[in-house]
């Protein structure tokens, strides 16, 4: 069960919303819970941000097409739509950054593993590697090819220990809950259950919020 499954419980209209007004509901709640994450999350399934896309040329075609028109009423629908097109590109924009900004500060840990990549779109993927590429070969450009060839990864993790950076799974964060459900919490002197009821508002570390959020029980705020 996902949000939207919640959402047709609470609302039996959710389904009555247009879809453009959906994929913007959908998109405002992945770019909520992406700069509240510490970690890279699940690129959006169902070909939301190619709906959004389309959506913004669409939006964009009809501004143009109402451009020069000089009847007040059609002025100020042209505002209107102007505005929430704004709204869109914003949205959207930001997400997107958010997105690569965290694959900039952790780009080895996301291509560290299949699990990881899954996170990522193909095309992130194919940019994060020609980034880490280009940055290797300027890193043996610039100082790493007068060090020994053992000593030439980036990725090197002899000794138990690992070069390769990865974010703090113990940064807190707020959750909401979207039902009634049993939280874990992991304190400094002793770990916690607390029976939680929808709407309540925790703030948990990721490592404990990431269950709840991956089961649709909580989401991020």
């Amino acid at each position: 069960m996902d949000i939207d499954d919640i959402l047709r419980e609470v609302d039996p209209t959710f389904h009555s919303i247009p879809q453009e007004q959906r994929d913007l509901q959908d998109l405002t709640r992945a770019y909520v819970a992406e700069r509240c994450a510490p970690e890279l999350l699940h690129y959006p399934p169902d070909n939301l941000i190619d709906r959004v896309h389309e959506n913004i040329k669409r939006q964009i075609e009809r501004v143009e097409e109402m451009t020069g028109d000089m009847d007040p009423k059609t002025n100020f629908a042209l505002i209107v739509i102007q505005n929430e097109l704004e709204r869109y590109r914003f949205i959207l924009r930001s997400y997107l950054r958010e997105r690569i900004r965290k694959i900039h500060k952790h780009t080895l840990h996301y291509l560290s593993s299949d699990e990881l990549r899954s996170r990522l779109s193909d095309i992130e993927v194919r940019y994060a590697t020609a980034r880490q590429s280009r940055l290797h070969q300027h890193y043996m450009s610039s100082f790493l090819a007068e060090f020994p060839p053992q000593l030439q990864n980036l990725n090197d993790t002899a000794g138990n220990l690992t070069m390769i950076d990865s974010p703090d799974l113990d940064s807190a964060v707020f959750v909401r809950l979207l039902r009634d459900t049993l939280v874990e919490s992991r304190g400094v002197d002793n770990d916690g259950l607390i029976e939680g009821k929808e709407g309540q508002i925790f703030i948990l570390r990721w490592a404990d919020a990431k269950p709840l959020i991956a089961r649709s029980s909580a989401e991020l705020i």
